[in-house]
């Protein structure tokens, strides 16, 4: 089964169990930043990846350089353990990490929650990549990935018990949409998925035909 098909039945589900006003809220949000997002705003292939050094779930800066000195890095961005299509993500990431290893590619996610919440996502989801943060959402600001959630979303998440403010420091309401970019050992994006539907994710299959395509070259 794929990650689409499993994304689709638990957004099916998480929308049946959910008031139509909340349902309808959510669909709004994300079709009205569908029609305002400008890929041309974002970073993309053929361009540098941002510098950055940022904590990993244990504290410990880790910067880009370091990772590149072991070879090429897929990065996937993520909006935070709260999330549950970012949850389903990163287990489809983690279950094909051996795969992307084996080629000589190194896996990271990166959200905007602090280091421990981070740990806690990546404890939770037994995942055995690196899972930084990004905490101010610097770098996703860098990359022209950012959802600024409507204010209709904030009661509904608060109703599930989500508060984006413990979570990542901030009152900002800002998180990015999830992207992910395969780079090459100099640095370079190679690969990207960019899609604002925040529903939607890369497909593992298709990075390790990426990672395939760029090795061949």
């Amino acid at each position: 089964m794929s990650l689409a098909t499993d994304l689709s039945t638990l957004k099916d589900a998480a929308h049946a169990r959910m008031p139509k006003e909340q349902s309808d809220a959510i669909s709004k949000s994300i079709e009205d930043f569908m029609e305002t997002w400008n890929p041309a705003n974002a970073i993309n292939v053929g361009q540098p990846f941002p510098d950055f050094s940022l904590s990993d779930a244990t504290g410990k800066q880790v910067s880009m350089r370091e990772l590149l000195a072991k070879g090429p890095l897929l990065i996937s961005f993520y909006r935070g353990g709260w999330c549950p299509y970012c949850n389903l993500a990163l287990k489809a990431l983690q279950d094909s990490l051996s795969d992307i290893k084996a080629r000589g590619v190194t896996l990271v996610a990166i959200s905007p929650e602090f280091p421990n919440q981070s740990l806690t996502t990546q404890e939770k989801s037994e995942l055995h990549f690196p899972v930084l943060s990004d905490v101010g959402n610097n770098l996703a600001r860098k990359l022209g990935i950012l959802f600024q959630q409507p204010e209709t979303v904030r009661p509904i998440l608060k109703a599930y018990g989500v508060d984006l403010q413990a979570r990542n420091g901030d009152d900002s309401f800002v998180v990015p949409f999830p992207a992910s970019y395969l780079i090459d050992s100099k640095g370079m994006i190679r690969y990207a998925f960019l899609d604002p539907d925040y529903t939607h994710r890369l497909e593992p299959s298709t990075a390790l035909g990426w990672i395939d395509e760029m090795q061949q070259l």
